[in-house]
């Protein structure tokens, strides 16, 4: 894994927390609205794996926001 991509997985995964706290879900309430498990939203908030397209989508619809605007945060995150 390349730093940019670290750089972009991290700020990733402290988007999506920060955005599930917001939305006052738990881990196992956005799994359940994303149709994915409590484990894999585990995962992707401890930077072990990587999103596809489908699930950045999903993700997104299940915290309120469009595609969009969820990989607008993270850049900025990456950037800051």
């Amino acid at each position: 894994m390349t730093d940019s991509d670290a750089t972009i997985l991290n700020a990733f995964a402290k988007v999506l927390r920060d955005r599930r706290t917001l939305a006052g879900l738990s881990q196992e309430e956005l799994a359940h609205r994303a149709g994915l498990s409590m484990r894999y939203i585990s995962l992707l908030e401890s930077r072990k794996h990587q999103p596809s397209l489908g699930t950045l989508s999903a993700l997104a619809k299940s915290l309120g926001i469009s595609l969009s605007e969820l990989i607008q945060e993270v850049e900025r995150e990456a950037e800051a």
